[in-house]
């Protein structure tokens, strides 16, 4: 007898953008050249995968797929865990949000407007 077969996970993609303060890159690429192993269990935890950030000109793009069932409350497990506060308190002062940024939001949500699978 088979095994029942799998529905095929369902996977969400995110993308964000902020700017990086330039006197700030040294910092920041030497950060994200190690980063911390509990910050990358903190976001397989949440379901989370295929991370990555890009720099251009001053923009840190942010691309990530998302496999869970409840986005909102899996990162919001990521805020209240201590590592990742740890973690963003380094990070933060890095960064400096886009002026068309909602208030008190950091990274902006990107539109997608093409995808090819």
């Amino acid at each position: 007898m088979k095994a029942p077969m799998k529905a095929p996970m369902k996977v969400q993609r995110f993308a964000t953008v902020i700017r990086l303060r330039p006197e700030k890159e040294a910092e920041y690429r030497a950060l994200h050249s190690a980063v911390w192993p509990d910050v990358l269990a903190a976001l397989k935890r949440a379901n989370i995968g295929n991370y990555s950030i890009f720099l251009r000109d001053g923009l840190l793009f942010s691309y990530l797929e998302y496999t869970g069932t409840d986005y909102a409350a899996d990162t919001a497990a990521i805020a209240a865990d201590a590592v990742s506060r740890e973690w963003w308190a380094l990070t933060d002062p890095c960064q400096r949000p886009l002026d068309t940024a909602a208030e008190g939001q950091r990274w902006a949500p990107a539109e997608e407007i093409f995808h090819l699978d």
